[in-house]
């Protein structure tokens, strides 16, 4: 017998970040500049995910259905809420009451950007500064990325390939904010936060949605439960609401790195906590950031349960990825599979689930440093 799984207070006052309507009208903004990247099954896996961990664990006939986003555009989920942040800015200032207020001189009393020629800023170190690079490319617009120093040369390149302008920053959150300050002081541009900012929140919720549909359109199924990898809770707590909205009773499951485990152990206490000492120390670098204040109140309202993996876990699961399924993932994409497959607690909470899906986040891998390979 499943166990019942927390719903959606629909009289709650004050609401969400982000609701349903919101993922809906960004699935319809999205659809022509994304792909709707396939959901995959694998028989090795199912077979690994039915086998009993230990004696406590049950024998089940399990199927684990994966969603590629390590084969969206720039490799992440990251293009969904970048794309829909920047298209909602470019519909707000073409709207006919925004083009009035600005022709009456008021723009800026009503709180309408000129995101034409201010553009937009962030700050990154990675997919989501190539995702909003892209995004502003193709809607024409400026982009400036924040970037600290350190962050992966391929990244930063891919960023300015898609035409970003480079701003260098110390590798710390307050020179990152200064540094975006500044640059929207200097240009007019919008700034676009890489997970807490309800636009970019209900973007990533999209591909919920497509999980859920594909899973019944190609393969006759209704999930179970969803498992989402969290860092700044962007993606999960889109995929929260945009699941339990969708299907009435299916569980979402978080997973994260143990070297990295801030909302582990904010679920677990009850109340937000940033990073341990010594934290984040993990493989998953997409994962080494803590949630913000809006993901975190849908992750601790909405979320079944999280659960995390050893670094062991999670490189073991990616080369196995790679070497079963073919897939090209980062250590990030994989981390809901290694809970799913080795995880004892994630087994009891999943007791009598036949039907699971999982997000694989990115592939941006650096082929020359595979974590499994011997220096």
């Amino acid at each position: 017998m499943l166990t019942s799984s927390k719903r959606i207070n629909p009289t709650r006052d004050p609401p969400l970040a982000i609701s349903f309507e919101d993922i809906r009208k960004a699935h319809d903004r999205i659809r022509s500049y994304v792909h709707r990247t396939p959901v995959v099954i694998s028989q090795t896996i199912d077979a690994i995910a039915s086998r009993p961990l230990d004696d406590e664990d049950e024998a089940i006939s399990r199927r684990i259905f994966i969603k590629c986003e390590n084969q969206q555009k720039i490799g992440a989920f990251k293009i969904r809420g970048a794309t829909n942040a920047v298209r909602t800015l470019i519909e707000r200032e073409e709207a006919p009451r925004a083009k009035e207020e600005r022709l009456n001189g008021d723009a800026e009393g009503a709180g309408i950007k000129n995101v034409r020629d201010g553009g937009v800023v962030t700050h990154s170190s990675g997919n989501h500064g190539q995702a909003l690079a892209l995004a502003a490319k193709t809607a024409g617009i400026p982009c400036t990325v924040v970037v600290p120093k350190g962050a992966p040369p391929p990244k930063v390149s891919a960023m300015s390939g898609y035409g970003a302008t480079i701003v260098k920053c110390e590798n710390n959150q307050k020179s990152r904010e200064a540094e975006c300050q500044a640059v929207v002081e200097s240009t007019g541009a919008v700034l676009i936060h890489p997970y807490n900012e309800p636009l970019v929140m209900a973007g990533q919720g999209t591909l919920a949605i497509e999980l859920l549909e594909q899973s019944k359109e190609d393969y006759g199924v209704d999930l179970d439960a969803i498992v989402v990898a969290v860092g700044g809770g962007g993606m999960l707590s889109g995929c929260t609401v945009a699941a339990k909205s969708f299907r009435e009773g299916i569980h979402v499951f978080a997973a994260e790195p143990a070297g990295a485990d801030d909302a582990y152990r904010s679920f677990k206490g009850n109340k937000w906590t940033g990073f341990a000492a010594g934290q984040p120390n993990t493989v998953a670098d997409g994962l080494r950031t803590t949630t913000g204040s809006l993901t975190w109140e849908i992750i601790h309202e909405l979320v079944d349960d999280v659960f995390t993996v050893e670094d062991e876990q999670i490189i073991h699961t990616m080369k196995m990825v790679f070497e079963r399924m073919k897939q090209v993932v980062e250590p990030s994409a994989v981390v809901t599979l290694a809970v799913v497959l080795f995880n004892k607690e994630f087994r009891k909470a999943a007791r009598g689930m036949k039907n699971i899906g999982v997000v694989f986040s990115g592939g941006n891998v650096d082929l020359d440093s595979l974590p499994w390979v011997k220096k």
